[in-house]
């Protein structure tokens, strides 16, 4: 039996995945509602995949999968994201996650991603795939393209409202390697602001509204 542990900020959420897997005879073994608890528990659970929701408080999924990676490389994640951008499955995958599954997607396409990813095979949903490939074909890019790992991290944080001590806090940054990484990112994005951030965030589809 393949041994999940589930990590959404939404209870309602878990619970329905943990329904839907109980009857593929999949065992729910641990949960978090955030990235910090993951990377505390997955040590102790060592389940064989994680389904990692990347729209979360604190550190954000994107930032969890990194360290659990850092903790584990041969850690085998799962991640699930409602956002229709093509920057984070990219971003995601080349951080260190073998699958990613669109929320929209069908319930059964979750019991197909976590038993391809306990496998260790790469899995990408179709549409997503889809949407990838086309994006490289016509060489689309998306201003955060621009942006380093940390920066990114730091963009998305900032477009949803958090304030500098808060992403210091949760990405274990001082406030002034904040500070600079915020420069950095307003240059490379040509913002003045956090309200322009946001809007450029929502504009890409890199957070919901």
């Amino acid at each position: 039996m393949i041994r999940v542990m589930l990590v959404d900020d939404h209870a309602l959420v878990r619970m329905g995945f943990r329904m839907l897997l109980a009857d593929a005879q999949v065992e729910v073994v641990a949960e978090a509602g955030n990235g910090e608890d993951a990377c505390i528990a997955y040590p102790r659970v060592k389940p064989d995949v994680v389904v990692m929701d990347l729209s979360m408080p604190g550190m954000g999924g994107l930032e969890a999968v990194r360290r659990l990676i850092a903790q584990d490389p041969k850690a085998r994640i799962l991640a699930l994201s409602a956002h229709e951008d093509t920057a984070h499955p990219r971003r995601v995958l080349k951080a260190g996650a073998l699958g990613y599954l669109a929320k929209r997607s069908a319930p059964d396409a979750l019991i197909v991603a976590v038993n391809a990813v306990a496998r260790g095979e790469r899995y990408v949903d179709a549409q997503t795939a889809q949407a990838l490939a086309v994006a490289q074909i016509d060489g689309e890019t998306s201003p955060a393209d621009a942006l380093s790992e940390r920066e990114f991290s730091v963009f998305i944080q900032l477009a949803r409202g958090q304030s500098v001590a808060q992403i210091a806090e949760s990405l274990k940054l001082s406030p002034s390697t904040v500070g600079t990484h915020l420069y950095h990112v307003k240059q490379k994005l040509n913002a003045n602001n956090q309200s322009e951030l946001t809007l450029v965030a929502l504009r890409w589809g890199l957070i919901e509204a």
